[in-house]
């Protein structure tokens, strides 16, 4: 269990990604991390595919419309992460001028092989800038599937860094109780946990686990409405067109007896 009297800020991003645009998502991010480290924190915690955001189309869009997925998946494709690449390079110089750990979700390119795979990722940088690691998600939530491909054990990893040791998994593979015992057994005391879901079950799910693993979670989801997707894209209108929020957020910290700070 992590040493209580060691005390310091941290944040969760609860913010919107710059939808389908990488290089603004990016600038958003960095901007974010400053804003963080200038208030105090030693940590930031980025939404699950933050750059350049979460592919919600998935779950609205029926699957006969192809011509639709086909698109987005280009698009999505488009604005991965590759890497390295100048978004790792911005972020790790980012992370080292504010002395700022950071934990941030990605669509991730396989740029060792194919480079048509995209990941569910989560980048990891110390306060010094390094880069220390990635997780790939494990197992794509339902029709995440149709844009993301399945990660494997060699990321579940703990980082040992200057205010802890730190992990990350993505959503719903929280749910996994080999997964969660994967990162227990390295001694985890602080789990980032970038999501989609903002649901109480969740967050009564993610109290469970802090208490159960002896940890905080920093839990961030992102706050997104309906004017934060271009009205170019078909499948907005598959919205119900009075809906002002397409997912609140209610991101959260929470202390090892499973209590929201």
């Amino acid at each position: 269990m992590i040493n209580t009297s060691n005390k310091f800020k941290v944040a969760a991003a609860q913010l919107s990604s710059v939808f389908m645009n990488k290089k603004k998502s990016v600038q958003k991010a960095c901007r974010s991390i400053e804003a963080a480290a200038k208030r105090g924190a030693k940590l930031i915690v980025f939404p699950e595919a933050f750059i350049a955001g979460y592919p919600d189309w998935v779950w609205v869009t029926p699957g006969f419309k192809k011509p639709i997925l086909s698109k987005m998946y280009s698009e999505l494709l488009q604005n991965a992460v590759i890497f390295p690449d100048e978004t790792s390079k911005k972020l790790s110089a980012t992370a080292k001028k504010n002395k700022i750990h950071v934990i941030i979700g990605v669509s991730e390119r396989n740029s060792e092989a194919s480079n048509s795979s995209v990941f569910n990722s989560i980048l990891f940088f110390d306060d010094k800038g390094a880069f220390i690691g990635k997780h790939r998600k494990l197992i794509p939530t339902g029709t995440e599937r149709l844009v993301w491909a399945q990660g494997d054990g060699s990321t579940l990893n703990v980082y040992n860094t200057s205010i802890g040791k730190i992990g990350g998994l993505a959503c719903w593979e929280n749910f996994m109780p080999l997964v969660r015992t994967a990162l227990y057994k390295q001694g985890i005391q602080i789990l980032a946990v970038p999501t989609w879901d903002s649901s109480e079950g969740w967050q009564i799910s993610m109290r469970h686990q802090a208490k159960e693993g002896g940890m905080f979670i920093i839990n961030c989801c992102q706050a997104i409405k309906m004017k934060d997707i271009p009205n170019k894209y078909e499948f907005k209108s598959n919205y119900p067109h009075d809906r002002e929020w397409i997912n609140k957020g209610n991101s959260c910290v929470i202390d090892p007896t499973g209590k929201i700070i």
